[in-house]
């Protein structure tokens, strides 16, 4: 399975889940690691579009394709298991409950979740600390400088 990640340079070699363990995310809360990637190109520039302004633009993006191997178990959740403003911002404590169980766990290497940017698309959650981590690779890096009609 190829999933998707877009970052600045600085971050791109850096596939910890250190970042997302910063912030309280929608699918984990602060202290817990977490990979976040899509299921393509165009969902991971709608992820991250959502955050930024023409003022605060980074110039140095970069697409990261991500291989993991198709046999990786796969746990997956859909919108009917989810409150139904579980896509509202603020981030809802129960996705963040939901991911962090996961990592917790380290029962799968992937979660796939409904994205709450682009409905009907999923994002593809890693966790770095299951046992299978390190079949996880970075098979490409490639700049992607984002065109400023977006803002």
């Amino acid at each position: 399975m190829l999933v998707y990640r877009l970052t600045t340079r600085k971050y791109a070699e850096k596939l910890d889940g250190v970042g997302a363990s910063l912030y309280n995310n929608r699918w984990n809360s602060a202290g817990t690691p977490m990979i976040y990637t899509a299921e393509n190109r165009a969902l991971a520039l709608a992820e991250i579009v959502v955050h930024l302004s023409a003022a605060a633009l980074p110039l140095d993006y970069v697409m990261l394709e991500i291989e993991i191997p198709d046999s990786v178990k796969c746990d997956e959740i859909s919108v009917d298991q989810l409150e139904p403003d579980w896509n509202a911002f603020p981030h809802k404590v129960s996705t963040q409950k939901i991911g962090d169980e996961f990592i917790r766990s380290r029962k799968d290497l992937i979660l796939k979740v409904p994205s709450a940017v682009v409905h009907g698309d999923f994002n593809i959650l890693i966790n770095p600390l299951h046992e299978d981590f390190n079949k996880v690779k970075v098979v490409a890096i490639q700049d992607f400088p984002l065109d400023n009609r977006f803002f």
